[in-house]
């Protein structure tokens, strides 16, 4: 009996490198969202989500552009009348690129508009801030906070509007070497409908 007891034991010794050997080879093909890869997918799923640095979003713009605006005349009345605007806008860059200043002159029949936008970038959110002055008011506005993804800007803030809280959204798409649009809009019912008052078409002027 001693001696068959000490046979298994010897046998058991004799057969750990192996089951050791089987038990690292089905460890090993384990699929990847088994739980003990899960560290190592949490680390790869963050660094993917990631955001790109966005500190060179607003190049494509530097420079001189004529400008076509189409603005409402009366937001969030019903009113639908627009008046359309022409001149230019000149876009330069601030802080090699951090930062850019957009300068707007138009005019219509209705009368003359002067807007300075300063656009300044957090590299921290690596988001933008879009600060806004109309010529007549002398202070800046909200700024609207925002990002690009793929080829599109969106940006909103929270202001008042004939004292009422809404939200503001303004859009750049459609952006390529020669032209961008882009497009505020106002929603008095918390983001369920926009109605947009400011659409502006730039064109290069090449120089």
């Amino acid at each position: 009996m001693n001696l068959m007891v000490k046979g298994l034991k010897k046998t058991a010794v004799a057969l750990l490198p192996i089951g050791f050997y089987f038990l690292l080879c089905a460890f090993a093909r384990l699929p990847q969202s088994h739980p003990a890869f899960s560290q190592t997918s949490k680390v790869r799923s963050r660094n993917a989500g990631t955001a790109p640095d966005g500190q060179h979003d607003f190049d494509f713009e530097i420079g001189s552009w004529k400008t076509t605006l189409k603005r409402l005349r009366h937001p969030l009345t019903g009113d639908t009348t627009c008046v359309e605007y022409n001149g230019t806008t000149v876009v330069k860059r601030v802080w090699n690129g951090k930062a850019n200043m957009v300068e707007l002159e138009v005019d219509a029949a209705a009368g003359h508009i002067e807007g300075l936008s300063l656009r300044l970038y957090n590299p921290q959110s690596r988001q933008w801030s879009l600060n806004f002055s109309g010529g007549s008011s002398g202070c800046m506005s909200k700024p609207a906070i925002g990002e690009f993804k793929n080829g599109c800007g969106e940006f909103y803030n929270q202001e008042k509007y004939n004292g009422r809280a809404i939200i503001v959204r303004f859009i750049i798409s459609e952006i390529t070497a020669n032209s961008c649009h882009f497009e505020q809009s106002f929603s008095n019912d918390g983001g369920k409908t926009w109605e947009a008052n400011w659409i502006a078409t730039d064109t290069r002027v090449k120089e």
